[in-house]
């Protein structure tokens, strides 16, 4: 069964939840994720050095609206004091803070944030005393198994996070080295889950809705976090939240599939304008055609598209003969 979420004094509708992915999780992709049953869903990665130094073009990041709650902001740095500074900044804006420390891209780990903090478990230790004591929004923190194979940190830094007062912990379990290759050993959320008290929430090679259930099953974590199994697909929610109650997960038909894509492109194109939707639509509308027949030429033809009407066009052509 789903079942409500308490991270902190935020209580969850159920336990699945849309992951922050850097280029993907703006307003218009967190509120089609909830339409379908996502009950938290996280702004992209946000840059505390932009937050404090920069303004404005950061601040854009957070943007949301009525419907978009409750919102998690991912922070990332790794400096103690301006990631803290950044946690006051955003109170505003969130229902809760996250701060990432598993992210394995060079360029950020190149800062000495994201998964480079798994290599410092003090300096984890003095961001999270730091950050706990600037908001009272609950805190948690996403993180890897460790840097690279033989050097696993998760426990060390878990038993931190709990002491430092975080509500809870997101574990995608690889390391750093692997990036998104091989597979997530899912043993060691088990391993984590039963070593520290704060609620963990899953994360890692999560497809499709059985794989939510099997995750839930295999490793008793409280919640389970969704990232490229939701791209051009928010069904996912609805439809692990069927199989976890008991009843039949239906896929989307092509119609279903051509209206929430015309529904992304129209939200794209309020919240940012013509243009920029067009282009990153194009994105979307790839992940949006997967599995169909014709989607490899479709994608090739997409990449081109100038217009919004353009756009709707090849939409509807490619989904009625998909029908």
């Amino acid at each position: 069964m789903t079942s409500k979420l308490r991270i902190g004094a935020l209580t969850l509708a159920n336990n699945l939840i849309l992951a922050p992915m850097a280029g993907i999780t703006n307003l218009p992709a967190r509120l089609l994720a909830r339409r379908y049953g996502a009950s938290l869903c996280f702004t992209e990665m946000v840059s505390v050095n932009g937050l404090v130094r920069e303004g404005r073009k950061t601040f854009d990041l957070l943007r949301s609206s009525p419907d978009d709650r409750p919102l998690g902001v991912q922070l990332f740095g790794d400096e103690p004091g301006i990631l803290a500074e950044a946690a006051r900044l955003v109170e505003g804006y969130a229902d809760l803070v996250d701060i990432n420390m598993g992210c394995p891209v060079k360029k950020v780990v190149g800062t000495g944030a994201g998964s480079a903090l798994l290599r410092e478990p003090k300096k984890v230790a003095d961001i999270l005393r730091a950050v706990r004591r600037a908001t009272k929004l609950p805190l948690t923190i996403k993180i890897r198994t460790g840097w690279q194979a033989g050097q696993h940190t998760f426990h060390e830094i878990g038993r931190i996070a709990a002491e430092e007062g975080c509500d809870a912990l997101t574990l995608h379990p690889r390391t750093r080295a692997q990036m998104f290759e091989g597979h997530a050993d899912w043993e060691l959320i088990r391993e984590l889950k039963d070593a520290i008290s704060i609620p963990i929430i899953g994360s890692g090679d999560i497809f499709s809705p059985h794989d939510v259930v099997a995750m839930l099953e295999r490793t008793g974590c409280d919640g389970v976090m969704i990232a490229r199994g939701g791209l051009g697909n928010p069904w996912i929610f609805k439809q692990a939240q069927a199989l976890l109650e008991g009843r039949e997960a239906h896929p989307p038909d092509a119609r279903e599939r051509l209206a929430v894509a015309q529904l992304h492109l129209d939200l794209f194109t309020e919240l940012a304008g013509e243009p920029v939707a067009v282009r990153e639509m194009r994105k979307h509308l790839a992940w949006y055609v997967k599995g169909l027949p014709g989607a490899a030429p479709f994608r090739a033809a997409a990449n081109t598209i100038q217009t919004k009407d353009e756009m709707l066009a090849a939409m509807n052509s490619f989904f009625g003969r998909a029908s």
